[in-house]
């Protein structure tokens, strides 16, 4: 299978039949369909702009970052619908029906909300093209507008990461009838959606008082990526350049969880520009939390999860590097992660004890030097460990980053002794 050909969406749907027939079933089970939208999106790294996770695919090694890019936003989009699917899908023909349904969706919503994408419904000779071949083509055009200004990490987070804003209108779009007056409220819903990013982004730049290079080149990105008006432009860099306050973001009242969580890990990321969080910024971020309704616990988990994404990429984020910072990231991406272990000891502890080459690895370490397969081996297994903790469940785990050394680090001091 390849991305770049004809064919691609379909062969990629048939092997992934079997997790989107899971998700299909997530909803009947989820409390909240949303956070099970999360749990999807967040560890492939598409919120921010990468193709973070493994998309387990025997060819995915050969594909470019486009062509990753471009499946996990099909895989997104299906998801979402998939999620939000108010019954329960039995057989293979009733998921095939859904599939082909959602990608009829997908076709009239890019068709409607995005005009720059335009595609027609037939071909040249008057033949109506299938579902997967209008979707697919619109796809393709999409990720072409998305993945012009790559060269530069930031550029490329902030061109992908709004491809999170059509899997949110999506999820909206295919609970309606598209008709004028609806993709008219869409396509104004796109832009206001854009525009409060500007205006998130603003408020966290502002956050310390002072605006930093690294800040003011984030604006200058996202200006490329947003395709605003003019007059919104405008406004943006009137409110960029004076600032805004967190009552004044005005977020929209629809009070979607996943999108508040998405302008909250936005805010997040801007902060960690220059790599560091001051005081004054953290007092911003804890206001915005309270702001948006979230917990301290909201807060705690996204910033695991940004902290544990900025360690992943480091050397990709220009030349902004220093040995100095970077410590001082991992000493609190590790203290963030230990708090949890320790506060789910029990249930590691058991999830360990149940996997009995875990055991036999993490007892032959303490008496004998493990060979580097074996190493290798562990630190796969304490990973998948890890994973069952409900806060690394929905987040994806920096996995070159936890190595076998910080491995132990994180887990509670006392572990070891009470697995025997």
């Amino acid at each position: 299978m390849r991305p770049s050909e004809k064919g691609w969406l379909k062969a990629y749907i048939d092997f992934r039949q079997d997790l989107l027939r899971e998700l299909s079933n997530e909803s009947k089970k989820a409390s909240h369909p949303e956070q099970s939208l999360y749990r999807v999106i967040q560890p492939t790294g598409l919120m921010y702009g990468q193709a973070v996770d493994s998309l387990q695919h025997p060819e995915s090694a050969q594909w470019s970052e486009k062509d990753k890019i471009k499946i996990l936003l099909a895989e997104s989009l299906i998801s979402s619908s998939l999620l939000f699917y108010d019954k329960r899908i039995k057989t293979a023909e009733e998921l095939f029906e859904v599939i082909e349904k959602t990608l009829e969706s997908i076709g009239n919503f890019y068709n409607n909300v995005f005009p720059e994408l335009a595609t027609p419904s037939k071909t040249l000779f008057g033949r109506k093209k299938s579902p997967y071949e209008l979707a697919e083509k619109i796809l393709d055009k999409r990720i072409e507008l998305t993945i012009k200004h790559s060269q530069n990490f930031w550029v490329h987070f902030f061109h992908n990461s709004l491809l999170f804003l059509d899997i949110f209108i999506f999820g909206q779009w295919i609970h309606t009838n598209a008709d004028k007056i609806v993709s008219d409220f869409f396509k104004y819903e796109r832009e206001e959606l854009r525009f409060s990013v500007i205006k998130v982004i603003a408020a966290a730049a502002h956050a310390n008082q002072s605006l930093e290079f690294e800040e003011r080149k984030l604006l200058d990105y996202f200006l490329i990526s947003a395709n605003l008006s003019s007059e919104k432009k405008k406004e943006a860099l009137d409110i960029f350049e004076r600032g805004i306050s967190v009552e004044e973001i005005n977020l929209p009242t629809n009070n979607s969880w996943i999108l508040k969580k998405y302008f909250l890990e936005m805010a997040i990321l801007t902060i960690w520009a220059d790599k560091r969080v001051e005081g004054n910024e953290q007092s911003f971020l804890n206001r915005l939390c309270t702001y948006m309704g979230f917990s301290p616990d909201d807060l705690e988990n996204s910033m695991i999860a940004i902290e544990g994404f900025v360690l992943e990429h480091w050397d990709h984020l220009d030349t902004l590097q220093n040995r100095q910072d970077y410590d001082q990231v991992s000493e609190r991406f590790i203290k963030r992660m230990s708090d949890v272990t320790a506060s789910n000891k029990n249930r590691l502890l058991k999830e360990v004890q149940q996997n009995s080459e875990l055991m036999r690895l993490l007892r032959a370490a303490k008496s004998n030097e493990l060979s580097t397969a074996e190493k290798k081996r562990m630190q796969e297994l304490l990973i998948a460990a890890l994973k069952t903790i409900p806060t690394f469940v929905i987040i994806s785990l920096p996995q070159r980053f936890l190595t076998l050394p910080v491995l132990l680090k994180i887990l509670p001091a006392d572990f070891f002794a009470e697995i025997g």
